[in-house]
């Protein structure tokens, strides 16, 4: 086999076998398993609680080897899902080659594949997270004639004994430097290991919110994502979220991607850009202007905003940071480069200056076109969320903009670019409707709008049934008006759900 001399790549494996992995096939594994000499395989896949599974193997021949990398393997479905009953539960995981990593965190030579669940006929189980993501993707296209693309923000603390020197100032941790931020080198270190697996880094940096209680310094940051397919979004936050926690532990560190931590400081968020495709050309832009079919887009996530909650806001923690002042939306909007508002139009180099050029005056001066660097954001998500459910909920959300008769309308309405911080802009934002303030009025929302997410068999109804039910299981109801005043009772509640997501 010959190889692209061409191919620069983070990833190990692209970089080995000279090829972009999604042409990995089994006799590059095989090649892989060779010079590697790999002794153990992972299967890893997706359960209900939205954390990776593993299955181990034992490699004692190349024959083993093909065989599970052939045949796959069968698990029981029902320790995985709720929705799986005990008397029909096996279910069979196929690993998907071009998900193919070393595992950097063991000392056995280890190949780990992302999977695929099958049912006993042998095709894709239709109720598994990641067939939903894909039906949504799916009915997008057929819908719009265009693709659905996507990328994540990750925000997470991480936790260790104060310091007294170079001391970070409270709530002010923005990009912040060494040696006043200390977790920049286990950030750093999670990246090399994210795009030595594959995924597909944007940056990282610290974040606002660095704080100090009980003796322990907690601080903020953020690794983001570039824009992929939305199945591969899903893909790469999952296996980001798995590195990050292993690798805290492996250095006697804590992390948590919980919504809140305390009251008073900024929460953590799990921001989700979007953009659409169409014969690699990012259609959110027309002329430079934010294009119609972009506008529709938001239109359905205007309407179906507070059910997405539901998806993308999980324990009652969520519900804590989405209050006012805190960096986090409340009412159902959008704008242009605000902060404040649900749905962002982040700034997309439209200006059509050469700040290139600008910046460094012996560059020659360029037209280049960045139009495909345009997406816009959904800010309510936190680390809570279900990965799939919320980009197939958000999926279906901009799907439906395009069904929308009045999709231009609803998107002229629900347009605020004032700050929410001004008073001068009170009366218009007191006009706009609210998110829901607990998991049970996400429940209710997303009740009465089902039937939008399980039209074109996206989500399963019995899916959805479970959903509500997990929600409302979380009786809160009335719960952040009722312990907000009460630190013991808030520090109890982060502490129940300090590992979510």
């Amino acid at each position: 086999m010959e190889k692209n001399l061409n191919l620069v790549s983070a990833n190990k494996l692209e970089a080995f076998l000279g090829k972009k992995s999604k042409t990995f096939t089994k006799a590059d594994i095989l090649k892989v398993a060779d010079e590697f000499e790999i002794e153990m395989v992972n299967f890893m896949y997706p359960a209900g609680d939205g954390r990776l599974k593993t299955l181990n193997f034992s490699i004692h021949s190349q024959a083993y080897l093909e065989t599970i990398l052939t045949c796959g393997e069968r698990v029981d479905g029902s320790s995985l899902f709720s929705f799986i009953a005990a008397g029909s539960s096996d279910l069979y995981v196929m690993p998907r080659y071009a998900t193919a990593f070393i595992d950097p965190f063991q000392l056995t030579p280890t190949l780990c594949f992302l999977c695929t669940f099958f049912d006993r006929d042998g095709n894709p189980l239709a109720s598994s997270p990641e067939q939903t993501l894909c039906k949504a993707m799916k009915s997008f296209e057929e819908v719009t004639g265009m693709t659905y693309e996507a990328m994540g923000e990750l925000e997470y603390y991480v936790i260790h004994e104060e310091e007294e020197e170079f001391p970070a100032e409270d709530q002010h941790g923005y990009h912040e430097s060494s040696p006043y931020s200390k977790a920049n080198d286990f950030r750093t270190e999670c990246m090399k290991l994210i795009a030595e697996m594959g995924g597909k880094i944007k940056y990282g940096h610290s974040e606002v919110g660095n704080f100090v209680e009980n003796g322990l310094n907690y601080e903020q940051n953020e690794i983001e994502f570039l824009p992929v397919p939305a199945n591969e979004c899903a893909e790469q936050l999952l296996l980001a979220k798995w590195v990050i926690r292993s690798l805290a532990y492996e250095q006697g560190l804590n992390v948590t991607f919980a919504p809140k931590i305390t009251t008073g400081k900024a929460g953590s968020g799990m921001h989700i850009h979007m953009r659409m495709m169409k014969d690699g050309k990012n259609m959110m832009l027309n002329n430079g202007k934010l294009s119609d079919e972009a506008r529709k887009m938001i239109a359905g996530m205007m309407e179906l905003a507070p059910s997405i909650t539901a998806f993308g806001n999980k324990n009652p923690t969520s519900y804590f940071r989405l209050v006012p002042h805190q960096e986090a939306p409340t009412n159902v909007c959008w704008g242009m480069s605000n902060r404040s508002v649900l749905v962002r139009v982040p700034l997309g180099w439209t200006s059509g200056e050469d700040m290139c050029h600008k910046a460094n005056p012996l560059e020659p001066l360029t037209q280049r076109d960045y139009s495909g660097k345009q997406t816009v954001e959904m800010r309510s998500p936190d680390g809570s969320a279900d990965i799939y459910q919320l980009l197939s909920g958000l999926c279906v959300a901009c799907r439906h903009g395009f069904e929308m008769a009045n999709a231009m309308e609803v998107s002229e309405q629900t347009f605020a670019d004032g700050d929410i911080h001004d008073e001068k802009n009170a009366a218009r934002y007191a006009t706009l409707a609210q998110l829901p303030d607990s998991c049970e009025a996400s429940a209710d929302c997303l009740e009465k709008q089902r039937a939008i997410f399980e039209a074109y068999e996206v989500f399963p109804a019995a899916m959805i049934d479970g959903i509500l039910k997990q929600l409302r299981g979380m009786q809160d109801r009335t719960l952040r008006a009722d312990i907000i005043n009460k630190p013991e009772e808030v520090a109890a509640l982060v502490k129940k759900y300090f590992h979510c997501g």
